[in-house]
Parts: C-alpha cells; structure tokens; sequence
C-alpha cells in the first residue's frame, strides 16, 4: 500500500517515498514533536496479515533498537496505526554499497575501510546476540559524510540464550527460524542458510566476506545462472582467487577473504570483532604507515585497556595475554593527567565477545585499547589497537612478532606508542618512568606473570601457589623489587584472610615489603604492601597512614591504595575520608566489587544503616556470589534487628564461601541474638574444634560470646585476639558487633592498649 505525502503515522508525516524491498516500503517522513526529518519503514501488508511474522518485526525491531553503535543503522521508533506497522529510523544522506559498485570495483583500501565498518557493526550486534542474516550491498550505506552503516536487520534473530538483562524481551518461538527454511539472499547466504540451519555469527561473517569479494572484484564469489544454480554453487564450489584473476591486493588481504569463505562455520573467524582486527592489521601492515591521532584531535584523558584475547586457547598462555594486559595498565597508570581504568574492572570482561566501544561507552572513558596474543613455541604474535570511543576511528594499531624472551621490549612499545597517540603532555622523566624495566631477566618476569597469575585468583592455594612463583623469580633476580611486592601480598592477604595465623604472615609480608622499597623506593604497590601490614599486624596508625599517603603521591591511579587506605580510614572513625577514598577508587575501578561493597562498609561502622543497604545490594546485582557483600549486608540486616534477612544473607556467604570461618561466626552471631542458642553453640563449638587444623581468630570467638551475653568469655577471647595481633581488633573502636561491650572498663583498656589515635 503506497502512502501519499502528507500521511500520518501516529506522530509522523509522510514526505516522500525512498525506496521499497521484500519487507516494506520506506519513506522520507517528519517527526514535528522534535523537527527533524526520518525515515519510515512501513512493513509490507502480506507481511503484516501474518500475527506470526509481525510480533517477530516487532521483537526483532525493539532488539536492534537496543543497540547503539555508529557503524548501524539507529531506529528511534516502532509502532502501529490501524493496520500499517512502521518502524521510524534515522534519515540517512547518501547511497547503499550497490549505487556505489555500480560504476565497479573499489580500490582494494576503500573496501577493507568498509569492510572494517561493516565487521566493527557486526560485532556490536553479536555481542547483543543479534545475527542479521541478510548482509548484502543493499544493506550497507555509505553517508555522504564518510559513515558506514548497516541497514535491514528485518531478517535478524536473537540467539538464545539472551543476556541476563535481555530476558524480558526475548521473542517467542516464532522468532526462531524453522528447520528446512531457507532466509536470505541468494549470493550472499552461507551454507548453513542455504541448507535451512539455524545461523549464527559465523554465518553473517560468510556473507560479509562475499560482500567483501564483490567490493574488490565487481563480482559475486558465488553465481549461477539461476537461483538454485547459485545456491548449489555455495554448497559446492571454490571462490575465485583474485590474485590469480589479476586483482590489486596483499597477499595477507586474500587470506583473510578466504577464511571468511569456508564452508564449515568453525573454519571462519570465530568473531567479527577477530575479523575486524585482520583486517586492520592488513590495512596497517600494507600501508606502511601507523595510524595515529591527526593534530585536531582532542588528548586523551581517559583509557581502558581490556583484556588481550588468549587466541590460542591454551591455559597454559593465559598467564601471558593477564599478565601483559596488566602490565600495561600498570605502566600507563602511572602518566599524570590520564585516568586508566583498574584491572578488576577491565578483568571482569574477560571472555566475553564485546563491542570495545560499547565498553567504552559503559565505563565513561574516551578511548579503548583491545588486542590478542598468540603464542606458539618460543614466538608471541600480540595485536592491538587504539580506538576513539566518540567515533570508533582507529587512533594506533600495531602487530608485533617476537621472540617471548623480547617481551618486555613488546610491553614497553605498547605503552610507548599508546602514550604518544593519546596526545598527552608527557615529560621525559614521564617518559622515562615508562621505559624502566623492573628487572632485566625474561625468566624472572616470566614466573612473575605466573606469581600475579595465581594472585589474582584471591584462593589460600592460588596464593600459595603464587609464592612459590615469586619465589623462584627472586631467586632468578635476586633484585626483583616487584617480585618481593608480589611475596608481601600473597603472605599479607594469607594472614587477613586467616589463611594462616597473623604472627606466620604479617611479618613475612613486612619485610618482603620492607625490601622492595630498598630497591626501589618509587613503588607505590611496595607502599601500599608495607602499610598494609603495619595497619593490621602493627597496629601502627601514624606510619600505616603515611606509606597509604606515599603511594598515592607515586600513583594515584592505583586502586589497591585507596581500597586499603578507606580501611584504615574507617578503623579510626574517619568516615567521610572514607567515603572520599571509595569515590576516587570506583573513579578508576567502577566495576570492582569490593569498592562497591566497601561503600556500605563504611556506613555500615558509621551506623548509617539505611544508607548502607543499597550498596550492598547494588553489588550484589554486578555479582550475586560476592561473598563480602553478603556477609556485610548479614551484618547491617544483624544491626537493623532483621535477624531472618540477616541468617539468609549469612547462610549465603557460607554457602558461597565453602564454610568459610569468619561467615560461620557471623552466622552464630545472629543465631544468638535471635535467641536460638543452642544453635549458636553448636556453630561455636564447630569453630573449637576445627577439625581441619585451620586458624580460627580468637576475636571471631569473641564476638560469638558477645552475643550471646558471656562476657567474661568474650573478654577471654579479646585477650587472645590481642596476643595473636589478630586484625579483627584494628575494628574495635567502630564494630557495632562488640556493642554489648563498650562502657566495660575492660574494653576501655583493650581500646587504650591498641594506641589509636587520639585516644589516652
């Protein structure tokens, strides 16, 4: 049914006609509520008959809607008026990809920028679990200001299963395709579509390519002179090598065309961001020249870099592409005037297929670095790029082949060249810091990275394991500053955690510390490490305070710092510093739980209970295993006399702790105080007997007793806690859990025998 200008659609006014496909027709049309022209695509009328196909449009519609990405078509609206369904899109200047080969082929560098495009799109809507399945020339879009944009998802389907937060919004069955049901467009269809499967990435990648074939050689790799010998043509032949057939190309560019061309879809890229980055390496490589930023762009003050993809899939090389990532964020953390998201926060999308700009655009930051590492034998291959989040342009991109003992020559050109494309004001002595190497020795770095590999897996035995790294990296490097801090943490958070007892951790991770800084005395991380254990072992306030302070002059982009300082800060009652160390944390961390968490942490000892609930809750939605979380939304719900929410959330966190003591104690805690004791003694007897041999704190204990009104018991345990230095009492001025005992001369004493500041 053709619509006559001045026709109105719900809020639109129909202008003009553009054009018409399978699906519909498609008019120039204005919006008058915000006075911008659009464009209307009015869904053909077999099609909107059809209850089945048009909840599938509708679906579909909303679903592409969701997306947001330069390199796709935007769609404002969809909506219905009578019996005409329309979904309203941005008006677009320009031609489709056919107008434009119509004169012939494109120079072989205009259909690989296109082709980038098209992959860079592509991958946004595969990370949303949207296929197209309807690629082709007539759905690309070149803008008459250089923009390429992928049109008519009418074809597309959601894979299931969707994200978490997509659930609601996924589509019934008829959004599925039918076995037997071919959908597509001959010439452009994988195999897979042409046999009637169900299509995935791999099968839009297909497409591409043949989209890519044409761009370069005026022709489809697949052709026949009807639609079935086409289509047999895609089950059974070979696409033309254009080399042979005389086509100006690299070498490279013809291998990446033909991995997209497989018959089997596991023989294709594995992604379109994998292809995306082929294809620029074969842009930057061909060319001879590295992109950079031209001198109107603005600098960048803002970077994440993600987690490089360990493309070989060995586990065995993952400590590599980790420690690398790390490595660099590390250096580049370190340059004034730039604010580098943290590792726990880049870490957290770790094997995921993600759009980079749309992660960008998540964590609030102006560029993106993403890259993958390959690994074979004694060689590493490491890609990577640089890419403007406002506009998706390549600011640097590079490809490094070297041999594994040239790592640390990779690392330092990585930061380099990402530094200088940033367009900051660095000084040489910025510079210089970049370019210094921690050791000299490939090997002792090697079984660093492994060291920090197992770190970071926050386990007693991954820990334990990590130790046994350093270790030996020391003894390759005896003057290993960063080894020695990797040793303090491992033995520090050993002890915190009660691992093993504070007098068999603390001071190995002090003097671990201790040396680092004697080698050298710009680490903050070596700060941070020493003061840690002078805050929970030492006891030392002032001295805790000012290494917390030290570190945070070196670099103040180290979160680890803030995260540690905002303790000591609330242990002595200095909430709103507290509170402002949080902010400065999740500044450069805004994924991490633990900050999250600690922003109710610290009400929760103020005693602003109501306030404190929400960031819990709120963290527990990024994750909802977090231990601490629970156990310290148990504690407030414990405070606020909730005591059934209290048990639960408790329950929770031994559950997801695997029995962890501390979670069992806090547990009979709440048992107590709802008055069932006898339950409470039983958990207490549990932590007596302790038949695995583990640390049991004795302030744990305490607490039990204090809630169970024994007093003198508790104040047995307190002095216990006291002789084992156990870190629980660095609390005992703020813990609302030890209320029943304040106003007791004994605890008065125990508070003046732990010299806090500003007491007696």
């Amino acid at each position: 049914m053709a619509l006559s200008p001045g026709t109105r659609l719900g809020p639109y006014e129909i202008v003009s006609p553009l054009g018409a496909g399978g699906m519909g027709e498609v008019y120039r049309a204005s919006d008058p509520r915000l006075g911008r022209e659009v464009a209307v695509k009015v869904l053909a009328d077999h099609l909107t008959r059809d209850a089945d196909l048009l909840r599938r449009f509708e679906t579909e519609t909303r679903a592409v809607a969701a997306l947001s990405h330069p390199n796709i078509l935007t769609i404002h609206d969809v909506g219905r008026d009578g019996e005409v369904s329309y979904a309203v899109t941005e008006l677009l200047e320009g031609e489709t990809l056919r107008v434009r080969l119509a004169p012939g082929p494109l120079p072989w560098i205009k259909a690989v920028e296109v082709a980038i495009a098209v992959a860079d799109g592509l991958a946004a809507a595969h990370g949303r679990g949207i296929i197209h399945r309807d690629l082709k020339p007539e759905n690309v879009f070149s803008t008459s200001d250089g923009r390429v944009k992928i049109l008519d998802f009418g074809l597309a389907r959601r894979k299931s299963p969707l994200p978490k937060e997509d659930v609601t919004s996924a589509p019934t069955a008829a959004g599925a395709t039918e076995p037997g049901v071919v959908l597509g467009t001959a010439g452009y269809m994988s195999p897979e579509q042409v046999r009637g499967e169900a299509a995935d990435a791999p099968s839009d990648i297909f497409s591409l390519g043949c989209v890519l074939h044409e761009m370069l050689s005026g022709r489809r790799p697949f052709g026949g002179a009807t639609t079935a010998e086409t289509l047999v043509a895609i089950l059974r032949d070979e696409p033309p090598d254009l080399l042979q057939a005389g086509v100006t190309m690299p070498w490279e560019l013809s291998r990446v065309l033909a991995r997209c061309l497989q018959k089997g879809p596991t023989d294709r890229y594995a992604s379109a961001r994998d292809l995306a980055f082929e294809l620029r390496a074969v842009l930057s490589a061909a060319s001879g020249l590295k992109t950079s930023l031209s001198a109107h762009r603005r600098p960048i003050a803002s970077l994440a870099v993600l987690p490089l993809v360990n493309a070989g899939g060995d586990p065995e090389t993952e400590y590599l592409s980790d420690g690398i990532t790390e490595s660099v964020i590390s250096s580049l953390s370190r340059l004034p005037g730039l604010r580098v998201m943290a590792r726990s926060t880049v870490f957290r999308y770790k094997g995921k297929d993600l759009d980079p700009l749309a992660v960008g655009r998540e964590l609030k930051v102006q560029a993106v670095v993403s890259g993958r590492l390959l690994h074979r034998g004694d060689r590493l291959v490491l890609r990577a790029e640089l890419v403007d989040v406002s506009d998706g342009s390549q600011l640097w991109g590079e490809q490094y082949s070297r041999d594994l003992s040239d790592i640390f020559a990779v690392e330092e050109e990585m930061a380099r060249q990402i530094s200088e494309n940033l367009r900051l004001k660095i000084s040489g002595e910025d510079e210089k810091r970049l370019a210094r190497r921690a050791t000299e020795s490939a090997e002792a770095y090697r079984l660093y990275l492994k060291g920090r590999f197992y770190w970071n897996k926050r386990t007693a035995d991954g820990l334990r394991r990590g130790i046994e790294f350093f270790q030996h990296a020391i003894e390759t490097d005896p003057e290993y500053a960063l080894a020695y801090v990797g040793l303090a943490d491992c033995h520090g958070v050993l002890a915190f955690y009660a691992a093993v007892a504070p007098r068999d951790g603390f001071p190995k991770a002090k003097a671990a510390a201790t040396r680092a800084l004697e080698l050298d005395p710009t680490l903050a991380e070596a700060h941070t490490s020493l003061a840690y254990a002078r805050h929970y072992f030492d006891w030392d306030w002032k001295g805790a305070e000012e290494e917390y302070r030290r570190a945070l002059a070196v670099n103040a982009g180290y979160s680890t710092a803030h995260l540690f300082y905002l303790n000591l800060l609330t242990t002595l009652g200095r909430f709103d510093e507290a509170l402002a160390e949080v902010r400065a944390g999740l500044e450069i961390d805004p994924l991490s739980l633990i900050l999250s968490s600690s922003a109710g942490f610290i009400r929760l000892f103020a005693r602003r209970y109501d306030e404190a609930l929400p960031h819990f809750l709120r963290t527990l939605e990024m994750d909802g295993s977090f231990v601490p979380a629970h156990f310290y939304l148990g504690s407030t719900y414990e405070q606020m006399g909730r005591l059934d929410d209290a048990a639960r959330e408790l329950g929770d966190a031994v559950r997801y702790s695997g029995g962890g003591l501390l979670y069992v104690a806090a547990l009979a805690r709440v048992e107590a105080a709802a008055g069932r004791r006898g339950e409470a003694e039983r958990s207490l007897a549990a932590l007596d007997s302790n038949p695995d041999g583990r640390y049991v704190p004795s302030f744990w204990v305490a607490t039990v007793h204090a809630a169970l009104g024994d007093r003198d018991t508790a104040f047995h345990w307190l002095e216990k806690a006291f002789e084992e230095r156990s870190h629980g009492l660095t609390f005992l001025r703020v813990d609302p859990a030890l209320d029943s005992l304040r106003g007791d001369p004994r605890f008065d004493e125990l508070v003046r025998r732990l010299h806090f500041p500003g007491g007696d």
